[in-house]
């Protein structure tokens, strides 16, 4: 088990060592890239006497997504075999799992997270609002597509099984993928939305969440961030403090959420990366989920911000927790 955990972490340290260019993401597209090469070198790994681990190591975290398409392709034609298959049939646990993300298509894995946390008796909540609090307008909309395509159903229609009052509404409103996507700031118009949410909040007895919900999933994010400015000058709090003063439970988190994203979407996943290490386990399921979906996106920012808020490294503290 020892050895697995140590392989589990060098797949993830690998990845995350990755990262000077242009992109703020961790994974490059390999120069000079041949998917049959690769393709046969995996083969070899996974058919010969016990499974060359590093090999598979080397290649799927070094080549991107893209590429790892280009080899399953490659793989399959080789072998009549899905990749896939291959590897889940000859690697287990948390090393699987992580191989297995890597070779998914982004909007195919949001897809599959989705599935995962609503499959079975309960709802795992924390994971939708991460989902859909943390991705763009294309990114939703590309995860509804898989979603169709995997299930034969409207994403939309599935979540509404699932959730119930304000915190549905919310996911509804984001599950359409329809927030305004323009650069430009009214400073009129974040006062105006600073003052409606200071006036349905802090300021009169009770709360109207319903103009919490269609300021925070309508509105840009540029838009959001100067609202966010003046409602703090209007109120004396940020807008944070209020929704955690005035709400409760599941929309509370999926607000607060918002909040965070709006502000940085890196600190946000660094903040839950910190909380899936804390404790006495560690949920080895938001590790791969976050490092995976941002490693071509932003994931030098999120180990940037993890080490800012945190005080140590993102690499030490995986390194220190799969070891345990």
């Amino acid at each position: 088990v020892r050895d697995l955990w140590k392989v589990w972490l060098s797949a993830r340290t690998t990845a995350l060592s990755k990262g000077k260019g242009e992109t703020r993401g961790t994974i490059k597209e390999k120069p000079g890239f041949n998917a049959g090469e690769d393709a046969a070198a995996l083969r070899k790994a996974i058919e010969g006497i016990g499974t060359t681990e590093k090999t598979l190591i080397d290649i799927l975290t070094q080549r991107s997504n893209a590429q790892r398409q280009l080899i399953c392709k490659a793989y399959q034609d080789a072998t009549g075999r899905t990749l896939c298959d291959a590897l889940e049939g000859d690697t287990h646990g948390h090393f699987e799992d992580i191989l297995v993300a890597l070779i998914t298509p982004h909007p195919k894995f949001d897809c599959q997270e989705f599935i995962q946390a609503i499959k079975g008796a309960g709802t795992n909540e924390s994971i939708l609002i991460e989902l859909f609090a943390s991705r763009s307008n294309h990114q939703i909309k590309a995860m509804c597509d898989a979603y169709l395509a995997e299930t034969g159903r409207a994403l939309i229609h599935d979540l509404k099984s699932e959730v119930s009052g304000d915190f549905e509404k919310t996911l509804l409103i984001l599950a359409e993928g329809k927030r305004d996507e323009s650069t430009n700031v009214d400073v009129a118009k974040a006062k105006e939305d600073a003052k409606i949410l200071y006036e349905a909040g802090e300021k009169n007895w009770g709360t109207e969440e319903s103009k919490f919900i269609d300021i925070l999933c309508h509105r840009s994010v540029p838009q959001l961030r100067q609202t966010l400015v003046e409602y703090k000058s209007l109120s004396g709090k940020t807008l944070q403090e209020s929704i955690e003063r005035e709400m409760s439970g599941r929309l509370e988190e999926i607000l607060v959420a918002i909040v965070k994203c709006v502000k940085s979407v890196p600190a946000y996943l660094a903040e839950r990366l910190y909380k899936s290490m804390k404790g006495a386990s560690t949920t080895e399921s938001t590790l791969t989920r976050i490092i995976v979906s941002r490693s071509e996106v932003d994931l030098q920012d999120i180990k940037a911000e993890y080490k800012k808020l945190f005080g140590t490294s993102l690499y030490s503290d995986i390194e220190v927790r799969s070891i345990k």
